[in-house]
């Protein structure tokens, strides 16, 4: 029963290993703890479940290492994996999200050893965003309350928190990837607390503090300021509704010199933003018949 309970803790070891959290865009390097590879050593680095071989190193002598590094299919390593050629120590630089998962070292020679690092990497994190909510039909708000929502788009693995001072408030965590979250909070207008949203993975975090004379103002003039902009639209929808075809017409009387003193009417256009008059000058025609009177519009 003993041996079989240290087989069975010996396995565990090989499956959960080593854990090590990172951030996109970082280096991070996965130690062999060993400080010399000895003569004859063979160290083999793999990846993932199918335990693809991604970096190698045997020792023939001791003034001669074969050092290797190899790609996946995907491409992912290219250009990214660097061997310490005394330790064996695997470097993976410029890390990404692709990159997370298990990794196996397997020392092979006079003794052999193995050991198995479980990679975490995390997205640089945004800082957080506090807006001003004029929706909330809160029960709760009144006049003397402000309503606000702290919100971050695009995260995955992380928790939002409100903080009053130092006491948390509030909390959301998601540990989808690619996923919006929000959190509200009401404070009263005079409040004289430090607030702040911070938005943190195991990692990182990034903060928000509010402050509430600057983005606390009353809802009211915002929803007067919403109405007028929409009065003033319908009354321009009217206006360019009533626009029409518009005539300038004037009437042509004989005089004893058989020319035509053309009298203008004045005629009333309507534009968008206020009425705009055009008047025509008096023209002066020729007429050969002495009582003809000749009516023209221009449209």
């Amino acid at each position: 029963m003993s041996v079989l309970f240290c087989l069975c803790w010996w396995n565990l070891i090989g499956v959960f290993g080593e854990s090590v959290s990172v951030m996109e865009g970082d280096s991070v390097t996965l130690n062999t703890d060993v400080t010399e590879i000895l003569e004859d050593d063979n160290i083999l680095w793999k990846f993932g479940a199918e335990k693809a071989l991604i970096a190698e190193i045997t020792e023939i002598s001791r003034d001669k290492q074969i050092f290797s590094t190899y790609d996946v299919p995907d491409g992912r390593f290219r250009d990214r994996l660097k061997l310490d050629n005394q330790t064996g120590s695997l470097t993976i630089t410029d890390i990404t999200t692709e990159h997370a998962g298990l990794y196996k070292l397997e020392i092979t020679g006079a003794k052999w050893s193995s050991k198995t690092f479980s990679v975490s990497v995390y997205a640089r994190l945004p800082v957080p965003n506090i807006t001003r909510d004029c929706s909330s039909s809160s029960s709760s708000s009144s006049s003397s309350y402000c309503s606000l929502v702290c919100s971050v788009v695009d995260v995955g693995h992380v928790t939002l928190t409100w903080y009053k001072e130092n006491s948390l408030l509030s909390s959301i965590s998601v540990s989808d990837l690619s996923i919006s979250l929000s959190l509200p909070l009401e404070v009263e207008y005079q409040d004289k607390n430090t607030y702040s949203c911070v938005l943190n993975n195991p990692i990182s975090n990034q903060t928000r503090h509010l402050d509430i004379s600057k983005l606390c103002q009353p809802c009211s003039d915002s929803d007067s300021l919403t109405v007028l902009i929409s009065v003033a639209a319908a009354e321009s929808l009217l206006i360019v509704t009533g626009f029409g075809i518009f005539c300038i017409c004037w009437k042509c009387r004989k005089t004893g010199e058989e020319v035509q003193i053309c009298e203008d009417e004045i005629t009333y256009v309507i534009m968008i933003h206020e009425p705009t008059f055009y008047e025509r000058n008096a023209h002066t025609l020729k007429v050969e018949e002495e009582d003809q009177v000749v009516g023209v519009c221009a449209c």
